[in-house]
């Protein structure tokens, strides 16, 4: 995630260095998800996982009570274009063209397309960047705060931090300023407590020992809308953190998280999952954290989310769209 011709489409990274050891995880056990007393659903996701945590929002906004994203710009910023994706939603090199894409969501609205647009208004949204990004340039990310702006959510942006492209958490591996495998990095600060406060109202500080709850590794294929999620590039396996008071029938809520490209399970394991700072506040605020998985395949070598079309269908932004589907399926099934 250097450079921006790097940007979350071709990516020739190294290898993922081994993370280092972090004894506040849980081990997953393999399951099956179940169901559980969901109150609201709210989705995160950094780079390409942050313009997907966006097309859920807008397309499920009845749905979605809010979002945080970590480096990404505008909903359909790619407009279905792998160059506008590289120039114009990662580089500035070309405008992300604010007044179509939002000119498209009202009108997809109309069609049915995605939800109406009229529940945008008052949504939390949280936005992050920071400022040695060179994959999704400022202006882009100053783009995505502008187009949930101008749609009425209630939008906080931090963007006074030295961090590299990525998602940035206490218990990242590597340095504030760096951009580097698994892109997961400390800069001092807790930014989960921020966006959780953010989208939830308030949080309890987190668990700082170990987990109570479990780690379900499940089946990504049961919930795939072919049936099999690696034809989706998908991995054949994605996580959910479920904590005891969930566990036993409490009224909880649901946090989709989804990783950055070269960050899924098949790329640097669990790190992700263990990393993110969210089970740790989820233990504390009876929050479900879902953690679906991309995968490479040949269309999409660094196992990116779906923000430009690579699988080849339109839809990819809107109700229909097979990620998207495949995601909400999970949703569906935990109860949210």
């Amino acid at each position: 995630m250097a450079a921006a011709a790097l940007l979350l489409v071709t990516l020739s990274a190294a290898p993922p260095a081994a993370a280092a050891g972090n004894p506040y995880t849980a081990a997953p056990v393999s399951g099956s998800l179940g169901r559980y007393n969901v109150s609201g659903v709210y989705v995160a996701g950094v780079s390409s996982g942050g313009y997907m945590a966006t097309q859920l929002q807008v397309a499920y906004s009845s749905r979605i009570a809010g979002t945080a994203v970590f480096a990404a710009g505008p909903y359909y910023c790619a407009q279905n274009n792998v160059a506008q994706a590289l120039n114009g939603c990662g580089n500035n090199l070309s405008p992300t063209y604010l007044s179509n894409l939002e000119y498209y969501t009202r009108l997809w609205a109309t069609y049915g397309w995605i939800d109406p647009v009229r529940n945008l208004s008052g949504k939390p949204v949280y936005v992050y960047h920071g400022g040695n990004d060179t994959s999704v340039k400022k202006s882009v990310n100053d783009d995505l705060v502008s187009y949930f702006r101008d749609f009425g959510a209630s939008v906080q942006y931090n963007s006074g931090s030295a961090a590299g492209h990525s998602w940035v958490t206490p218990y990242g591996t590597v340095a504030c300023s760096g951009t580097a495998s698994p892109y997961l990095n400390d800069c001092g600060t807790d930014p989960q407590r921020e966006l959780l406060t953010k989208l939830l109202g308030g949080v309890a500080g987190p668990n700082t020992g170990p987990l109570g709850g479990r780690l379900v590794k499940f089946g990504q294929s049961t919930y795939a809308v072919n049936g099999y999620a690696p034809g989706l590039s998908m991995d054949a396996s994605g996580f959910a953190y479920v904590p005891a008071t969930c566990t036993a029938g409490q009224t909880c809520r649901l946090l989709v998280a989804l990783h950055g490209c070269v960050q899924g399970y098949g790329a640097v394991g669990t790190s992700f999952v263990d990393r993110a700072n969210l089970d740790q506040y989820a233990d504390t605020n009876k929050i479900i954290v879902l953690y679906p998985q991309a995968a490479a395949s040949g269309v999409n070598p660094n196992g990116c989310w779906d923000w430009w079309g690579y699988l080849g269908a339109t839809n990819y932004p809107i109700k229909g769209g097979a990620q998207i589907e495949t995601i909400m399926n999970m949703v569906r099934q935990l109860g949210g």
